[in-house]
């Protein structure tokens, strides 16, 4: 994986609030987006279950979780990494996320890296045809969302 798409957010609250509220509280901040569905579906939640191998599942109200990764490294409250992978990627095809939560004087850095996807064909359905450095500045968009998202919910 030699891509990536690269984030950043400070957010005023210590790095294991900031970490509670990523991992423990993800249904109350993340939203999915009409560009980057997991599973085709906008009425799901995510939710990251606790600890290494623990899942990564988007939750909707009538209907089994869909499992979109696992968790890779769970080191509270600094980093985390998890396995990402939306519904239309075959079974041997995953995306990585590393967030690392960075102790700054006003709260917390969150640093967001989503890596791999150069390994995706340009015109799979998850890259909507574009170019994969415009495909990327629209994920990082939407990961920059998720985190003034993440800062409202903290």
């Amino acid at each position: 994986m030699t891509s990536r798409v690269l984030v950043a957010l400070r957010i005023a609250a210590p790095p294991d609030r900031v970490f509670t509220a990523f991992t423990a509280e993800t249904a109350i901040w993340w939203r999915p987006n009409t560009l980057f569905q997991l599973n085709g579906r906008d009425d799901g939640r995510l939710a990251i279950e606790a600890g290494p191998g623990g899942r990564v599942l988007e939750c909707y109200p009538d209907d089994p979780p869909f499992e979109v990764g696992r968790v890779r490294v769970w080191e509270p409250p600094g980093r985390l990494v998890l396995g990402w992978r939306p519904a239309t990627f075959p079974a041997d095809r995953e995306t990585e996320v590393h967030v690392r939560f960075e102790e700054v004087d006003d709260g917390t850095r969150v640093v967001v890296e989503h890596l791999g996807w150069d390994g995706v064909p340009q015109e799979h359905v998850a890259r909507h045809g574009f170019p994969l450095q415009p495909f990327q500045q629209r994920l990082a968009e939407w990961w920059q969302s998720s985190l003034r998202a993440l800062a409202s919910a903290t």
